[in-house]
């Protein structure tokens, strides 16, 4: 689908943010609720993406488990050269420089980390990362991941953006079949109460 934003406007500001390391989000080692989700994946063959992925954590984490078809994408190139730099045997063609909105591939499983909650918060942009996601999905396949949990300012520039459950819903439900949504009980003690566990599944 069409970019909802200036791909380049968004990749200098995404640029400066590790060039300058304002990298206030960054845990620096994969999120614990993802980490149990992805220590219960069987099937090592599935197809992974991890959108908006900056220093990667959760990638890294999945190739070093033998998950070898992820899958990671940033509409800058720093953070991807950090990580072929630090993983030099990771594949280079699936480290992906792309505005997300322009992504076109499908996947098996998308998991969602802080990626929804740093654009713009409009309805407009909400609605087509939805579907986004939805059109990036193979038959049946699931966005899973951590949605924030909190109220939502009329601040357009201080990131993270967050939301809630059921504002989160109108947008995901025309696409996906609600397996799980809830608030995560096994989230890092800052993001403690502030964060939704979901599992969505393309319709």
């Amino acid at each position: 689908m069409a970019s909802v934003f200036n791909t380049e406007t968004e990749k200098n500001y995404w640029s400066s943010r590790y060039e300058e390391n304002a990298t206030g989000w960054d845990i620096g080692y994969p999120s614990t609720p993802l980490k149990t989700y992805i220590d219960q994946l069987e099937d090592k063959t599935l197809k992974i993406l991890i959108p908006g992925a900056g220093n990667a954590h959760e990638a890294a984490y999945l190739y070093e488990q033998g998950f070898e078809n992820v899958f990671i994408l940033d509409i800058s190139p720093i953070p991807l050269q950090k990580f072929k730099e630090k993983y030099p045997d990771f594949p280079q063609n699936q480290l992906i420089s792309d505005n997300f909105f322009n992504h076109q591939e499908k996947y098996d499983l998308i998991l969602e980390q802080t990626f929804f909650c740093s654009f713009v918060p409009t309805q407009e942009n909400r609605i087509a990362y939805a579907k986004q996601m939805s059109e990036l999905l193979k038959a049946n396949g699931k966005l899973v991941g951590l949605w924030f949990n909190f109220e939502l300012t009329g601040d357009m520039e201080k990131r993270p953006f967050g939301g809630s459950k059921s504002e989160y819903l109108t947008y995901f439900e025309p696409y996906f079949k609600v397996k799980s949504f809830e608030i995560c009980h096994n989230s890092i003690p800052p993001r403690a109460g502030n964060e939704l566990f979901g599992i969505f599944e393309k319709k």
